[in-house]
C-alpha cells in the first residue's frame, strides 16, 4: 500500500473520531472540521518522506491540536476581550500532554454527541444530513450532492450554512435527553442510514462498497439503539443495517467486481447477523401496530434473506411492503425501487410501468438509478436496444468505477 493509499485509508477510519474530540474540545463545529482536515493535509506532504508514525491516530491528533492552539492564539491576539478564546486556549494547553491516553477513552458518546449536534433542529433538515455526513462520514461535497441528488453547489451552501448557524447560536455540544432528543431521532436517523448506503454502494471512487464506513455506522446505531430501546424505528433501523450488511462478504468477487443480489452466493452471507437482524425486527415491529418507514425496509430486506435461493425470494411480498413504504414516505427512488419488485412480482411491464412515470422527475435527472432499472425491464422484455441505451446512459451517469464497468458490459461495451 503506498503513503497515499495508507493515509487515505487512516483518513476514513479517523476522520470521524478526530472531528469528535476536536469538536468536544473546541465546541466549534467548523473549527474542528478545519484542523481536522489540516493534520491530514500535512500527513500527505510529511509521510512520504518521514516515514508513517507508529501511531497515526495520536499523531493525527497532536497535529490537529497545535493547529487549533495557533488559531486559538491568534484570536486571542487579535481581540483581548475575548475571554472565552482565552479559557479554551488555557483548556487546550493543558490537554496536549495527554492525547494518547485521550485515544484510548471511549469515544462513543462523543461521536454520538457529534451526530445529535449535527441534527440540532436550530439547522434545517437539508443542512442537518450535509454536515453530519460531511463530519461523521467523511464525505465529499460531491459525494454528499449524489446521495441527496442535488447540485454540489447547494451541498456546499448547506455546510457552510449549518457551521455558522451552530457557531453563532452557541449550540452546546451535548447528546439531548428526553423530548428534544426524541425531537431529534427522525433526522439522526437519516443520517445514520446515508452513511450506511454510502458504505454499502460508495458513489464514487474505485471500490463498489466500503464495509468500514458501513460498519461505522452500524456501530452507530447500535449505539443509538441502546440510548432510545423504546423507539421502534431506532431498533428498525438497526435491523435493516445489520440485514444488508449481513451481504458485505457475498457482494463482490476476489478482484473486488460487483455481484448482484440475485447471483450472490448466498453461503458467504454473514447468518449471525441475519438473526440478529431478524430478531430486532420482531422488536421492533412488538413496539408499535404500525410500521414506520425503517420497519418496512428492515421487512422488506427480511423477505431477501430468509429466501434460501433467489428463486425462493416473496417478491409479492416485497411488492406489498414497497406500496406501504411509498405512503408512508414517498420519495422517487422508492419508486424506482418499487419499480423492481413489481417487475419481479408481476412481469416486467408492470415494473416498466411505474419506471416511465419517474422520466420525467427532475430528481432523477442526474442519478443512474433510473435508466439501470429500465435498462433491466427493458433487457427482460426482450427490448434490447433500448435496453444496452439505458445501460450506457446510467453508466454515464455513475462515479463508481466498479459500477460504471458493470453497466457497460451491460450495454456490450465492456468486458463483461
Amino acid at each position: 500500500m503506498t503513503t497515499t493509499a495508507t493515509v487515505e485509508a487512516v483518513w476514513r477510519i479517523e476522520q470521524p473520531k478526530l472531528a469528535a474530540r476536536l469538536t468536544r474540545t473546541l465546541r466549534d463545529v467548523g473549527l474542528a472540521e478545519e484542523v481536522v482536515q489540516d493534520a491530514f493535509v500535512e500527513a500527505l506532504e510529511r509521510w512520504p518522506g518521514d516515514g508513517i508514525p507508529h501511531n497515526p491516530a495520536a499523531w493525527l491528533t497532536r497535529v490537529a491540536m497545535n493547529r487549533a492552539l495557533d488559531r486559538l492564539r491568534r484570536t486571542v491576539l487579535i481581540d483581548g476581550k475575548h475571554r472565552q478564546l482565552a479559557v479554551d486556549l488555557a483548556e487546550l494547553e493543558c490537554a496536549m500532554p495527554d492525547i494518547e491516553a485521550a485515544l484510548d477513552e471511549d469515544i462513543d458518546d462523543d461521536l454520538l454527541r457529534l451526530i445529535f449536534t449535527s441534527c440540532h433542529p436550530v439547522l434545517p433538515a437539508e443542512q442537518r444530513a450535509a454536515l453530519a455526513l460531511r463530519m461523521l462520514g467523511g464525505l465529499s461535497t460531491p459525494e454528499i450532492a449524489r446521495a441527496f441528488l442535488v447540485p454540489e453547489a447547494t451541498v456546499a451552501q448547506r455546510i457552510v450554512r449549518a457551521k455558522r448557524t451552530l457557531r453563532d447560536a452557541g449550540i452546546a455540544f451535548e447528546t439531548p435527553r428526553g423530548q428534544e432528543r426524541r425531537e431529534r431521532l427522525t433526522a439522526v436517523l437519516e443520517v445514520i442510514y446515508l452513511i450506511f448506503n454510502e458504505g454499502y454502494v460508495t458513489s464514487s471512487g474505485p471500490d463498489w462498497l466500503r464495509a468500514d464506513l458501513g460498519n461505522e455506522a452500524l456501530r452507530l446505531g447500535r449505539l443509538l439503539a441502546t440510548l432510545m430501546p423504546e423507539q421502534p424505528e431506532a431498533i428498525g433501523l438497526l435491523s435493516l443495517m445489520e440485514l444488508g450488511a449481513s451481504r458485505f462478504g457475498a457482494r463482490t468477487d476476489g478482484a473486488g467486481n460487483p455481484i448482484l443480489l440475485l447471483d450472490q452466493n448466498r453461503g458467504r452471507w454473514d447468518w449471525s447477523l441475519i438473526r440478529r437482524g431478524l430478531d430486532r425486527l420482531k422488536r421492533a415491529m412488538a413496539l408499535t401496530p404500525t410500521p414506520g418507514p425503517y420497519q418496512l425496509q428492515a421487512m422488506i430486506a427480511a423477505c431477501h434473506a430468509r429466501a434460501v435461493s433467489a428463486a425462493d425470494t416473496d417478491w409479492i411480498a416485497i411488492a406489498a411492503y414497497y406500496q406501504a413504504l411509498a405512503l408512508a414516505a414517498p420519495s422517487p427512488i422508492v419508486e424506482v425501487n418499487r419499480a423492481v419488485a413489481a417487475g419481479m412480482a408481476f412481469g416486467p411491464a408492470q415494473g416498466l410501468a411505474i419506471a416511465d412515470a419517474l422520466r420525467d422527475e427532475l430528481r432523477l435527472k442526474e442519478s443512474h438509478l433510473l435508466p439501470t432499472v429500465r435498462g433491466d425491464l427493458l433487457a427482460r422484455l426482450g427490448r434490447m436496444e433500448e435496453a444496452r441505451a439505458e445501460f450506457r446512459r446510467a453508466a454515464e451517469l455513475t462515479a463508481n468505477e466498479r459500477e460504471r464497468a458493470l453497466l457497460l458490459a451491460r450495454a456490450g461495451d465492456g468486458d463483461g
